[in-house]
């Protein structure tokens, strides 16, 4: 991998250079709460990048410390998708549940130094002490409690004794303190809820805020990168880190979040269109979630790469969807494999053809890749083109299948539109064209000049296939500046997803392995669908939409 540079590698470098760490480890802390997406695949590439780029170790840790929406579907896809994109297992894999021992021995020893303690504010009343961003909080009425009672009912809170919600351990800090998470945050709440690994060992759980800096510290994080939402928590992380009295203290730095135009990142609103039934599950290819665009068809090296061209700043941005399809295709148009299919497809009846004869013209596998070689199509008297390659009433520049125009059938013949036979209900049912069995697929033996070139299928020689075509979920550019009075669900793209079914394919495609990519000649770049074997979806069109 080519060396990266950002702010965050020169943070490394500099720490490194200047005796302040001897190695690096990062990790990805993600909740098992959801699957992942496409902004957590910025996260996991600065992690795992800057391990593998100064010789260091990668952890993947689960953040599953609130068991309220976590579970083992969760951790699965987590993992699969992990190993999916940077290719290989991390260096090791934790859980922060692995951790809750630890926490509560060291929220016990902050008890015990006075630097916590039992409150019995509603959260209600939470809010109302915590003050606000022009005025400091208020002191709870429970704040200096004596380490005796605070031990108590910590102990007690642990075994059982009380409500959720009734009380909560929170960090004795400053109630004036302009940051707002340093006034006396909670630490620990009271949730008699299942674990999905621990069980009914425990009924209360640390926050995140606490339990973050403990996790990195204990695993020997060097670095802890997250996103910009973290940075006015840094200061708390940095409290834990040193009342507990880590040595070496792991550091915090942020960086902006991925956001992507005409989708969502929301777990919530993602979690809302799979539960209701807006989407084909968590991996439909319409989703940001890198299960999808794994079904979608793209690949972990085209997700890194639009990754890295969006670039690792502290500024948050919204990224152009159009670069991630810039990225995939760029790709693919080096590696896919050609094939033809015929996805709108029109019969064109041969009329000088042989009836019962069958020959076979060379066409190139990839024209970009000599290696590649080239591929036998079979030709027949009965054909199939696509109708946008026919008109009857053609506008100017239509270099197509026209009344009185030629056309040259991609790889063969040159044919002449002759007649079209409609059926009772007005439809096509078949167009009569003459061929010129001398220009084979060569030029015109006279010497003429034939513009259009399209492709086509032996009927004979073809299968039949269902191909969906996706859209943008969403028909607004940015999903965080809906207007008010409406919701995300207000602009779903009704159009998003189009089934085209009776689509004619070449027969290789037949044996196409689920995941396998492929371009459609002048159709675009697609996938043997993993959810739907047999069937096919777009991954992006031929041609970017805007200029990279």
């Amino acid at each position: 991998m080519e060396k990266i540079s950002n702010f965050l590698f020169d943070i490394i470098q500099d720490d490194l250079d200047n005796g302040r760490c001897d190695h690096i480890h990062t990790r990805f802390p993600p909740e098992p709460n959801g699957y992942l997406h496409i902004g957590s695949a910025k996260a996991i590439f600065i992690n795992y990048t800057a391990a593998n780029q100064f010789g260091g170790e990668f952890n993947l840790r689960f953040d599953d410390t609130n068991p309220v929406k976590e579970n083992d579907e969760f951790v699965q896809a987590i993992h699969r998708d992990i190993v999916w994109l940077t290719g290989r297992e991390p260096d090791h894999i934790f859980y922060g549940s692995d951790y809750f021992e630890k926490c509560f021995e060291y929220a016990v020893k902050l008890i015990k130094e006075g630097k916590a303690y039992v409150c019995d504010l509603t959260q209600d009343e939470l809010r109302e002490y915590r003050g606000t961003l022009t005025e400091p909080g208020k002191p709870s009425p429970y704040r200096d409690r004596s380490v005796e009672e605070n031990l108590d009912l910590f102990m007690r809170m642990k075994n059982g004794e009380f409500e959720n919600g009734s009380r909560t351990l929170r960090a004795k800090i400053d109630m004036a303190s302009p940051n707002m998470n340093l006034r006396d945050p909670a630490i620990y709440r009271i949730s008699h809820t299942s674990h999905h690994r621990q069980g009914d060992k425990w009924c209360i759980y640390p926050l995140y805020d606490f339990a973050h800096p403990i996790q990195d510290a204990l695993e020997g994080i060097t670095h802890s990168m997250c996103d910009i939402g973290f940075e006015d928590h840094r200061p708390l992380y940095e409290w834990v880190v040193d009342n507990i009295g880590f040595d070496p203290k792991p550091k915090q730095r942020e960086f902006a979040r991925l956001n992507v135009t005409y989708t969502i990142m929301s777990k919530r609103y993602l979690r809302a269109l799979v539960e209701n039934g807006h989407v084909d599950g968590w991996d439909d290819p319409r989703l940001p979630t890198l299960c999808a665009l794994r079904r979608r068809g793209y690949t972990p090296s085209a997700i890194f790469d639009f990754v890295q061209r969006a670039g690792v700043a502290k500024t948050n941005s919204l990224v152009d969807i159009a670069l991630l399809e810039h990225c995939i295709r760029e790709e693919l148009n080096v590696t896919a494999q050609r094939r033809i299919a015929v996805l709108d497809p029109i019969k064109v009846i041969v009329d000088n053809y042989p009836e019962d004869k069958k020959e076979y013209f060379a066409v190139s596998n990839n024209p970009n890749d000599p290696e590649a070689g080239t591929r036998e199509v079979a030709f027949t008297k009965e054909l199939y083109i696509d109708a946008d390659d026919f008109s009857m009433t053609p506008p100017p520049k239509f270099f197509r299948l026209k009344p009185d125009g030629e056309v040259r059938l991609m790889g063969a013949y040159i044919v002449k539109f002759k007649d079209i036979v409609y059926n009772t209900d007005g439809s096509i049912d078949h167009i009569v064209v003459t061929a010129d069995l001398e220009s084979g697929n060569g030029p015109a033996t006279d010497g003429r000049k034939v513009k259009g070139t399209i492709h086509w299928l032996s009927a004979k020689d073809c299968y039949e296939t269902d191909v969906r075509i996706y859209q943008n979920l969403f028909t607004i550019e940015n999903t965080a500046d809906i207007p008010e009075g409406k919701t995300y669900m207000d602009y779903v793209n009704p159009e998003s997803v189009t089934v085209k079914h009776g689509c004619k394919l070449e027969p290789s495609l037949k044996d196409a392995k689920g995941g396998e990519r492929y371009q459609f000649v002048r159709t675009g770049y697609f996938v043997a669908d993993t959810k739907y074997p047999g069937t096919f979806g777009r991954i992006v069109e031929l041609k970017d939409s805007k200029p990279f």
